[in-house]
């Protein structure tokens, strides 16, 4: 058997739920879903944030000679990696903000932390990305 069979795919997609645990929709009527898709553990995509998480470490190492990080930068950090490892999104906003700045102030916000809280714990889930079998 060729284990490739097991791959799992680049991306999947995340319906944003609220701190209630609530499916989150940009519309009363529920028809607008706030979703992000999201490369997977499996991605080209996601060793490359891993790669840039860790090169920023070292930079900021090298620099300072230490490696204590605040609350705040730790936060960033974080950021950049949700950021570096969503592809895409829709019905979602934060004020005038687009693209990866507004991902980056997204995942950065402590006011909906638990926005990149169900990213981060999606994106370290491989089942999250399994290949659904295809049906008949």
């Amino acid at each position: 058997m060729d284990i490739r069979k097991h791959a799992v795919e680049q991306t999947a997609t995340l319906h944003l739920r609220d701190v209630d645990d609530e499916l989150m929709y940009a519309d009363d009527d529920k028809s607008m879903p706030i979703t992000i898709k999201l490369y997977g553990p499996g991605s080209k995509e996601y060793a490359g944030a891993q790669a840039r998480q860790g090169n920023r470490l070292m930079d900021k190492l090298k620099r300072k000679g230490k490696s204590d990080q605040t609350a705040e930068q730790r936060a960033t950090e974080n950021a950049e990696f949700l950021a570096d490892c969503t592809h895409s999104y829709e019905n979602l906003e934060y004020g005038d903000l687009t693209g990866r700045d507004m991902l980056v102030a997204i995942y950065s916000d402590h006011s909906i932390g638990f926005i990149a809280d169900q990213v981060a714990k999606h994106i370290n889930d491989w089942a999250n990305f399994t290949k659904k079998p295809q049906q008949n």
